[in-house]
């Protein structure tokens, strides 16, 4: 009898043990709830932020509606559940529950549940108001009509695609415009200026020597820009001309270039005085006198005209035609003339 007291005894502490180990177990796992606001009108919209503490690499659930909490509060949206190293081998992990009501009353949330591979934890419960609309008593019958529609603010912004598409429009009907007219009149759709043709090389040189006559620099004590512009006027002419590169020789390189090239040899005597003068000026300061400045420029013309190269324009084939029948007639008018 007194054996079955002890075996009675160690089966009450050993279930005792078993409890306070289900109850340190429970521990194990904490779960925490608490709501943003606890009193929204209907449709209004309210935050659940549910924390689950629990140890690190342990496997727990939260099993919940995806549409409803309970009947009349409605689930909107869901976060990502979130987990924060809290030290000491746990983890919390967090996660948001959006939530609205069209009902009004007060709703006494149900607890949310945690299970891990052996126990079960519950949180506690939170409350929500969800109130109407205040509705007057002392004038059941006064309605409200209903508002006017607002117009929104002018924004540029809204009509940049409107505009974009009449400023298109408008583009296109111009060039649809400018091709129908440019096909009438038989020209050719894309416009172009035919660049003119460059001058011949002794009507540039000339134009180029009035212009100097023109500014008078020797009369105005500028003898060597005078003689300058007159020596660069020629080596340009003579780069042209017989496509030796006067302008980097000096003047004896430039005589000895056109020496066997000259058609007469006048016109290299005149070269060689122009550029003889030039260089006493430029290098020596020389001052000439009023004549040799007149010799000078005049000298200039003549070797362009003595050297200047006359294109032979051929003739076209009326020209030909025309000219021989006027040749003929003149032969007949000429022979009906004489007697035998």
């Amino acid at each position: 009898m007194r054996l079955n007291k002890h075996i009675i005894y160690c089966l009450l502490l050993s279930a005792a043990i078993l409890v306070q180990g289900t109850k340190a177990g429970a521990l194990e796992n904490l779960i925490g709830v608490r709501i943003d606001t606890a009193e929204i009108l209907i449709g209004e919209q309210t935050t659940l932020y549910l924390t689950v503490t629990t140890d690190r690499g342990k496997t727990v659930y939260w099993p919940f509606s995806a549409d409803t909490l309970m009947t009349g509060v409605e689930v909107l949206s869901t976060s990502d559940p979130d987990t924060v190293d809290l030290g000491n081998n746990r983890v919390e992990i967090r996660q948001n529950i959006l939530i609205t009501s069209f009902d009004s009353a007060l709703y006494l949330l149900p607890p949310f549940m945690v299970i891990d591979d052996r126990d079960t934890a519950y949180s506690e419960q939170v409350a929500l108001k969800v109130s109407t609309l205040p509705v007057s008593t002392e004038a059941p019958n006064e309605f409200f009509d209903i508002k006017d529609i607002w117009k929104p603010a002018f924004v540029w912004a809204d009509y940049y695609p409107v505009i974009l598409t009449v400023l298109l429009c408008l583009i296109l009907a111009a060039a649809i415009i400018y091709i129908v007219k440019r096909l009438k009149s038989r020209k050719s759709i894309i416009p172009f200026k035919k660049a003119e043709p460059p001058l011949p090389p002794h009507e540039e040189a000339v134009r180029r020597l009035d212009l100097i006559r023109q500014h008078k620099l020797w009369q105005q004590g500028k003898n060597k820009e005078y003689h300058t512009q007159i020596t660069d006027t020629l080596r340009y002419y003579i780069f042209r001309r017989y496509g030796v590169n006067a302008m980097e020789m000096t003047s004896k390189e430039v005589l000895d270039a056109l020496k066997h090239r000259e058609e007469t040899p006048s016109a290299c005597e005149t070269l060689r005085q122009i550029l003889s003068l030039a260089d006493f000026v430029k290098f020596a300061k020389l001052h000439p006198l009023p004549d040799e400045n007149d010799l000078t420029l005049k000298n200039a013309y003549l070797y362009v005209s003595l050297t200047k190269q006359v294109e032979f324009i051929k003739p076209s084939e009326d020209s030909l035609t025309q000219q021989i029948a006027a040749d003929e007639t003149n032969i007949s008018n000429s022979g009906g003339g004489e007697t035998v």
